[in-house]
């Protein structure tokens, strides 16, 4: 695996978690509460569209010479 094909993995991954984490925020908002995870979990919301955001332009940019 090439070094862009690991930093797309490494994006995706990232992205994941961070949206998972916000997710569980979002649906479990009484737990999210007591752990004061809330404002962490809208950090982690805003950073996970800037994740997907760069995921999508780093791949139509560089998608010609990534070598899985």
């Amino acid at each position: 695996m090439s070094l862009k094909g690991f930093h797309i993995l490494f994006i995706v991954l990232a992205f994941l978690c961070t949206a998972g984490f916000w997710a569980w925020t979002v649906v479990e908002v009484d737990q999210a509460r007591e752990a004061r995870a809330v404002v962490a979990g809208n950090l982690s919301g805003s950073l996970a569209i800037l994740l997907l955001g760069y995921g999508i332009w780093f791949v139509a940019k560089k998608s010609k010479t990534i070598k899985v």
